[in-house]
């Protein structure tokens, strides 16, 4: 049976403004209606899978939780790594959790934030591999190139027949001239990413080549605690662990790799020129997204999350607007926006980080103005949910509720507070807020005082297991 592991460990800074740390690509509904995360889950529908295995780390996981949940597909299946070290150790904890519902277990790997648009064909092609996998073959997937690109990793194969091409060697991104000969000779294709083997025919490959890995995340593994929908592993054992990708830790040493062609409307979408290849386009080849109007431009790609963006006479130029940053960049130039990003984090700033709207298990919030000493913010609470008892150093707030109904306890008493009603929390008081209703609770919070920062918040209680 085929256990889809989904590896959502990237930040996307070449997507930025929209993507950031802690909000990455694969969250985003960059493409479709749902999130990269979720068409990855969705796409897998006609091969009746097991419950999938979400691999992330520790900052996205309510936020992935969440949207596992919003497709019904959460089922205390996500695996938090302690720290990030690379597909070879997430792939070896996701094939420890496989192993231990199914001793015949199938892993199909997939990347979180990837594009294709021919899901039946990738599922024909999955189907195919599955009979190679199951006799022992450790599975990768090849796409057909269609331009000499250099910014990925090449697999050349041998000639093959139904069950696959042997893997001749996994080749480094090459330069242009390189890149042309691979397209040219028609025998290698870009290396996706995405594999499929048995579970315990991965862990024997990676224990003979990579022992310290097997081992380091055998010991994480060996006492796994399920907190809410998560998995936790001993974070000691993994820090342990070498930091190292599948390619190098076994692909490239197994003699059983065999690589099976997709020509499936692929794309890693990892820049905004390969947004715009990937979306739908005009007559004068311009794609827009939001409330957008372009006049006299062509090959241009406009992004608006919240506001009217317009275009007058632009080519092969693209505009991403968020509600706090505005990136306007040549097509041909996109790749240096990680440069962008890099310089933020120098400079002490948060865009690379936050965006002005922010997920917590119990809903989210929206910054809409900050000053000197004070600091708004827009709160949506899921109904039933409850934020943690808590209290500040240095911030009172007033709490306006909007629509819904919210309990609030400041230290001894509570109270139910109402639509056009609001609450003072002085500073330094014990506070909790509620959602006890049936519709999401809304409200505006104002903050007052010395210090505004996210981190003066001392939690007595939570039910999210936050500290």
């Amino acid at each position: 049976m085929i256990f889809p592991v989904v590896l959502s460990g990237g930040s996307g800074s070449r997507l930025w403004p929209m993507s950031r740390e802690l909000y990455p690509k694969q969250f985003l509904p960059l493409v479709g209606e749902y999130t990269l995360l979720q068409e990855t889950l969705q796409r897998l529908d006609g091969l009746n899978p097991r419950t999938s295995i979400l691999v992330c780390n520790e900052e996205h996981r309510f936020l992935a939780a969440e949207q596992l949940r919003q497709i019904g597909q959460l089922d205390h299946n996500i695996i938090l790594e302690p720290a990030g070290k690379n597909t070879a150790p997430a792939i070896a904890l996701a094939a420890f959790t496989a192993l231990e519902s199914d001793p015949e277990a199938v892993l199909l790997v997939l990347p979180a934030d990837h594009v294709i648009n021919d899901a039946d064909s990738f599922r024909d092609i999955v189907k195919k591999a599955t009979i190679a996998a199951q006799r022992g073959d450790l599975v990768t997937f090849g796409v057909i190139p269609s331009y000499p690109e250099t910014g990925y990793g090449y697999i050349r194969g041998d000639a093959g027949g139904e069950l696959g091409q042997t893997v001749k060697s996994f080749v480094e991104k090459p330069d242009l001239e390189t890149a042309k000969a691979y397209l040219a000779s028609g025998d290698y294709y870009w290396n996706s990413g995405m594999f499929l083997f048995r579970a315990d025919r991965y862990l024997e490959e990676l224990a003979q080549h990579r022992p310290e890995i097997y081992q380091a995340c055998q010991a994480a593994f060996a006492s796994p605690e399920e907190d809410l929908d998560f998995i936790r592993v001993n974070k000691e054992a993994f820090y342990l662990c070498p930091s190292e990708s599948i390619d190098y830790a076994v692909m490239e040493h197994t003699d059983r790799a065999i690589v099976f062609p997709l020509d499936v409307g692929w794309s890693d979408v990892g820049s905004w020129s390969s947004m715009a290849d990937v979306a739908k386009k005009d007559d004068s080849g311009n794609t827009s997204k939001g409330d957008v109007i372009q006049h006299n431009s062509r090959d241009t790609y406009v992004f608006a999350e919240n506001a009217l963006v317009s275009t007058v006479g632009l080519d092969g130029i693209v505009v991403v607007q968020t509600k706090d940053a505005l990136l306007v960049a040549a097509k041909n130039q996109v790749q240096d926006v990680k440069a962008v990003v890099q310089s933020l984090k120098a400079s002490g700033r948060t865009e690379h980080r936050l965006h002005r709207e922010a997920y917590r298990p119990w809903g989210k919030y929206e910054s809409i103005d900050s000053g000197d000493r004070y600091q708004v913010k827009r709160i949506t609470v899921k109904p039933g949910e409850k934020l943690s008892v808590q209290m500040h150093h240095h911030r009172a707030e007033h709490w306006i509720v909007v629509s819904g109904t919210a309990k609030v306890t400041i230290d001894d008493n509570t109270t139910l507070v109402t639509e056009n009603q609001s609450v003072y929390i002085p500073v330094g008081s014990v506070h909790a807020l509620e959602n006890p209703g049936q519709i999401p609770l809304q409200l505006i919070e104002v903050q007052s005082g010395a210090y505004l920062g996210e981190d003066d918040i001392v939690r007595f209680e939570d039910k999210y297991g936050r500290h």
